[in-house]
């Protein structure tokens, strides 16, 4: 018995798919007391296994599609047995025991598919049998003593035999509801005995040579007859007695000489197939058009011409698939475009000229085949103006309502539109009275402020300003223990809150313990602080612990990874190896693989980085012979020599689905046929089925499943199954991992839905992250569909539901700080500093940063600064000191000694540490990685529980960091300690992004045309001598700001010493000799920067599940672009649309239409500024758009 103790409970299992040739049987399944069924289909049995007689229990047994010559064996000794099933065996009538049907609950047998030349010998003592299975085999009689003792059969196939003629004692089976008789040879049979069984319901007569004669005249008294095949057959008309069949739903005549109808099919009210096929008949009769049921109507290879298809098809309002290939057809009559429920509509190999206009509004046709028409010319396609701009209304009335504008704002904006939209007056005269019902919601809203405010004696005040409009003053307080989600929500909340008023004034921040004098005389000079509060909204976590795994890649199309041992051993030459070591992700590609497989093994690497490791982890190219001692490391050791070890013929095991179920005390494992599933049948091709992979929609959120691949277990949860399904399969997927033969990595993982692993995403066919919307689809068009449930059906009923977010677009530029203001803050900053310590990267480990180089960094390095700060400790209030005191002993004076010993002993001051990781822009992932294994464990373990880590990239850093070095920040190009660019001349660029806390030095390109009138540069010009290193030049602007001058001045005496020349030039006083040589010749350059008053960065993204627009803040860079999105540059005069190359159609259309509302806004309000659209793709950008990003250089790649 298992370790888990679940086996005697399963009730069910299916283990067909697996191997078990040469006698291999799991033992395990003797544990499996109360199996009531067993599935052993396709595992390559020769016999029946001994374990079978454990199972006293078992009712069903499965056992098809293997290699089985004999049932003999344990069957016999089941008493329970009820069901089994042999079919596609090689069993011979030798191989059928007699004993078995000595079994008293035996009802079920199929042994089709097999190699039987009569019936199987004391077949007639089951006399409980209800379905029996003997198609597909040699049998050329049967016997007439056995339908006098089965007299109970439900189903009976013998189809696939040498059968001349039936016994008479059929007609003895008055319960038969299924008879199949295809493809045998049964001339001379008048099958009298068919209106006997008046239970039937399904007659298949394929194929039996039947004609006018050897049919009954009457089979009036079937009234059950549903279904009937009488397909490959000699009839020259539809026989009489099916006109009686008032039942019949399926009909099938193809493949006869039939070259009319008559008029009494209209009798035929149920009718829902109906397949003529490869007949004779030239015309329909217009009694066809009475079967208002029909939905299937096949009518291929025939001699239909447009006369012959009645014009009164259109009635047929059921239809969903017409077939009229390989006719006579012109046209089509347009009363069949009518029928709008059409899904396929096959015409091909006609003579059509043209189609109905109508056409194009069978909205739910999936196929349309008109191949093999050469004089076909297409309708055109009717204009669809409810699908454009995918139903979204981007007037900028709508988006500004949307975006929380007051009544008055929306109103201005209509008025300041110079031209009119009739369809948008349409919308906004429908939304009127939903938009009023909102206004009022919000004067509630505000309403319940106020009475809030008057029940503490205070007052919201507004004020008129000096041109006579209405001013408010919007406060937001935030406490000292406050959590950034509440701290963002408090500043969301104030700035929706001007939005409504349509107020122009800044909303104020008011720290606690730090409020303006404004603020405090709003509560007349009486604040109190109450402790307490809600926990924050975040969620914590841990270090994710990752397994070392090698997996190894094939597949062409779609690839696949296919788990192995992790040694050298296992890798070959002729394949790609992808070797997961958690955060170091290494794809190896053998001297002889494929360019292409290496290209998607990198792209799945990149997804696992992406959805997996939150893209911390470092994907390294590697090539055989190339690979560095860490790679050899992780498997053990460098190998002598590379071989090819997997084999030519390698297949990889098909992997099998179950889905666990759990009842009143037993388990079940079912396997789950995808290859049968709703979107596979849409592809008939029998030769595709073993090919086709496992589909997303397999699985049910309710339920879970294992899907066995051999080498690997997985364990899907669904989101809503039960705690006790859950738990269950975890025992069960343990199980059937070790019940088979396995190799020695296999692995069971568990992936909970939404978080699924991409190998384990990789196994089912197209699974998309990516939530599919189809844009293009009107409201009404979605009204219409059928199966909404949900969420869905209640999305769909929202008709004002946005779907589109643009408020950022309306919200004011940020303005710039001030001076005085960041001066402060910067003094603020560094008085709290206590020291700072700094690390560069230096190989693989860390070493001290001198002094004199802090503020110096280079784009190829890495950098740690340890930074400690004094912080305030916190004391009791003085009530609450009272309380203790006076409920201790002892008299007054006792009791202020003691005070003032507490006093002496608590600590005025307590310190944090906070950790800044700066990493260039040309920088890898691998000083990252260093710092977390080697520094941050130090200083963790130095200072506990009061280090912080922020990470920090090129141009992105924190503004806290930037303080400490007093607008001296300055990055150069290269690596630190590189002496290769040390002759060359050097130009490095002064600016100030939004704040003096943003202030950068940053080298750019030595070229004259990026210089600006209104900012400072420095110049080194080298010599080779060795008593004067060189000429550096600061370059002032006509149009500079004094004070950045000054600035620069400071910066270039930072940045050289004595051993160079120093010189402060103004614009147009350069010296030949060496400003305009250093900086290689004289050439035209920017005289102005108005766009620094105007610059702002906008993000267009559908990541959320809709369309939305965010803003970057001032201080943005290059790497802000992101190249799975569209960003929108303002520079002032243009509107720039930068469209990265991984973005999609949809995000294009939408951003587009979202930049038009942004330009139509700006015109409302500043009419002085028009501004032009532009659109950029990425890696072309012109001047003016690369002008508005501090030091812009190539992309960042990331790091190989």
């Amino acid at each position: 018995m298992a370790a888990t103790g679940v086996l005697p409970f399963i009730r069910g299992v299916d283990l067909s798919g697996n191997d078990f040739k040469g006698g291999y049987f799991p033992d395990h399944v003797k544990s499996m007391t109360s199996l009531r069924w067993l599935k052993l289909n396709r595992t390559g049995l020769c016999y029946l296994p001994e374990e079978l007689s454990s199972l006293q229990k078992l009712e069903h047994l499965s056992v098809s599609h293997n290699n089985l010559t004999t049932l003999h064996g344990e069957l016999s000794g089941l008493p329970c047995l009820r069901a089994i099933v042999a079919r596609a065996n090689s069993l011979k009538n030798s191989g059928v025991p007699d004993d078995i049907f000595q079994l008293d609950d035996l009802s079920v047998l199929d042994l089709s598919y097999n190699q039987l030349t009569e019936c199987p010998r004391e077949l007639e003592n089951a006399k409980n049998m209800l379905v029996l299975n003997l198609g597909h085999n040699s049998i050329d009689n049967i016997p007439t003593q056995l339908f006098i003792n089965l007299t109970d059969l439900l189903y009976l196939d013998l189809s696939e035999n040498k059968l001349e003629s039936l016994p008479p004692q059929m007609r003895r089976l008055v319960h038969l509801q299924t008879l199949i008789l295809n493809n045998n040879p049964l001339l001379h049979a008048q099958l009298r005995q068919l209106p006997a069984m008046t239970a039937l319901q399904t007659l298949h007569l394929r194929n039996t040579q039947r004609t006018q004669s050897n049919l009954p005249t009457s089979l009036e008294g079937l009234s059950n007859l549903a279904d009937v095949d009488l397909a490959c057959n000699e009839l020259s008309r539809v026989p009489e007695c099916l006109y009686t069949l008032s039942s019949l739903r399926r009909l099938n005549l193809s493949s006869n000489q039939i070259s009319e109808l008559s008029l009494c099919i209209d009798q035929w009210t149920q009718l829902e197939t109906l397949n003529l096929s490869r007949n004779q008949l030239t015309s329909l009769p217009s009694a066809i058009c009475k079967l208002t049921k029909l939905k299937k109507l096949y009518l291929n290879s025939n001699k239909l011409d447009f006369d012959g298809i009645p014009s009164g098809i259109g009635k047929l309002t059921s239809l969903e698939e017409f077939m009229a290939a390989n006719n006579n057809l012109e046209l089509i009559p347009e009363s069949l475009c009518r029928c709008t429920k059409l899904k396929k509509l096959v015409l091909n190999k006609n003579r059509l000229v043209t189609l109905p206009e109508a056409v194009h509004f069978l909205t739910d046709v999936e196929i349309l085949d008109v191949r093999e028409n050469p004089n076909l010319v297409m309708p055109p396609k009717p204009v669809d103006k409810t699908s454009e701009w995918y139903n979204i209304d981007f007037s900028l009335q709508n988006q500004l309502r949307l975006a929380g504008a007051s009544p008055a704002t929306v109103a201005a904006a209509a008025a300041g539109s110079g031209t009119k939209d009739p369809t948008a007056r349409k919308m906004r005269l429908r939304r009127r009275k939903d938009s009023a019902a909102q206004d009022d919601q919000a004067k509630q809203v505000l309403k319940g402020m106020s009475d809030v405010a008057q029940e503490k004696n205070k007052k919201l005040e507004t004020f008129l300003d000096d041109s006579g409009s209405l001013t408010w003053e919007i406060y937001y307080w935030i406490g000292h223990e406050a959590t950034l989600d509440k701290k963002a929500s408090a500043a969301i909340h104030a700035v929706n809150l001007r939005n409504y008023l349509g107020a122009q004034c800044r909303t104020i921040r008011e720290e606690m313990g730090d409020e303006s004098e404004e603020f405090i005389q709003v509560f007349d000079h009486e604040i109190s602080y109450i402790e307490g509060g809600s926990a924050s909204g975040f969620y914590t976590v841990e270090d994710a612990q990752y397994i070392t795994r090698l997996y190894r890649v094939y597949g062409k199309k779609n690839i696949k990874l296919e788990p192995v041992t992790l040694k050298a051993a296992s890798l070959d030459p002729r394949f790609v190896f992808l070797l997961d070591n958690g955060l170091e992700i290494s794809v190896w590609r053998g001297s002889q693989a494929t360019l292409s497989s290496t290209t998607k093994a990198r792209l799945f690497a990149e997804k696992i980085n992406k959805n997996e490791r939150k893209g911390k982890a470092e994907i390294t190219l590697l090539s055989q012979s190339q690979e560095p001692p860490e790679f050899w490391e992780v498997l053990g050791g460098q190998p002598e020599e590379i071989k090819a070890n997997v084999p030519d013929d390698f297949q990889p095991a098909k992997p099998k689905l179950y889905k666990v179920g759990l009842g009143l005390g037993y388990l079940e494992l079912p396997q789950i046929n995808y290859k049968l599933s709703v979107e596979h049948q849409k592809r008939p091709k029998v030769d595709l089925l073993p090919e086709m992979r496992l589909l997303q929609s397999l699985l049910d959120t309710k339920a879970v499943y294992i899907l066995d691949c051999w080498s690997d277990v997985f364990i899907w949860v669904g989101r809503k199954s039960p705690r006790l399904v859950r738990a269950a399969a975890l025992k069960l997927g343990q199980e059937v991992c070790s019940m088979l033969h396995r190799p020695k990595h296999a692995m069971v993982i568990r992936n909970l839905e939404g978080t699924e692993c991409q190998v384990f995403k990789s196994k089912f066919k197209n699974w998309d992250d990516v939530l599919k919307v189809d844009y293009t689809r009107n409201a009404e068009s979605v009204l219409q569909a059928k199966g909404l449930a949900g969420k869905v059906k209640k999305d769909a009923e929202k008709k004002d539901q946005m779907k589109a977010d643009l408020t950022a677009l309306f919200l004011p530029r940020q303005p710039p700080m001030a001076l005085t203001e960041a001066e402060q803050l910067m003094e603020e900053w560094n008085e709290d500093l206590d020291g700072m310590e700094g690390f560069v990267l230096e190989g693989k480990k860390f070493a001290r940063l001198p002094e004199e180089e802090f503020g110096h960094f280079h784009t190829q390095d890495c950098y740690v600064f340890l930074c400690r700060y004094w912080v305030p400790v916190e004391y009791e209030d003085e009530a609450e000191k009272k309380k203790k005191k006076s409920g201790g002993k002892g008299d007054g004076e006792k009791g202020e000694e003691d005070e003032e010993e507490e006093e002496e002993k608590q600590p005025e001051e307590d310190f944090q540490c906070i950790v800044y990781f700066w990493q260039g822009r040309e920088a890898s992932n691998m000083g990252w990685l260093t710092f977390t294994f080697s520094l941050q464990k130090k200083f963790e373990s130095l200072f506990p529980g009061k280090l912080e880590v922020v990470r920090m990239t090129q141009q992105q850093e924190n503004p806290k960091f930037l303080s400490h070095f007093k607008r001296k920040f300055i990055i150069h190009k290269g690596k630190r300690k590189s002496k290769d660019n040390s002759l060359q001349p050097s130009l490095y660029h002064v600016r100030t992004n939004g704040s003096a806390l943003c202030t950068r030095c940053i080298q750019i390109n030595t070229d004259s045309c990026l210089l600006n009138s209104e900012f400072c540069f420095i110049l080194k010009v080298p010599f080779e001598s060795t008593d004067n290193q060189g000429i550096v030049y600061t370059w002032v602007g006509r149009a500079a700001d004094p004070e950045e001058a000054k600035l620069a001045e400071e910066i270039m005496n930072h940045m050289f010493d004595d051993s160079y020349s120093k010189q402060v030039i103004n614009e147009g006083e350069e010296p030949e000799n060496f400003f305009w040589v250093g900086i290689g010749g004289q050439k035209a350059y920017d005289e102005d920067a108005d766009y620094m008053k105007y610059s702002r960065l906008f993000r267009c993204s559908n990541e959320k599940g809709y369309f939305s627009v965010s803003e970057k803040c001032s201080d943005f860079c290059q790497d802000d672009l992101a190249d799975d999105d569209i960003m929108l540059l303002d520079n002032g005069r243009e509107v720039y649309m930068w469209v990265g190359t991984q973005t999609s159609q949809v995000e294009i259309k939408l951003s587009l239409k979202a930049c038009q509302v942004y330009i139509q806004h700006m015109r409302s309000k500043a009419a002085e500024h028009p501004r032009k659209l532009r659109l950029v793709r990425k890696g072309n950008e012109p001047h003016p758009f690369t002008r508005c990003f501090h030091a812009w250089g190539v992309f960042r790649k990331p790091p190989a």
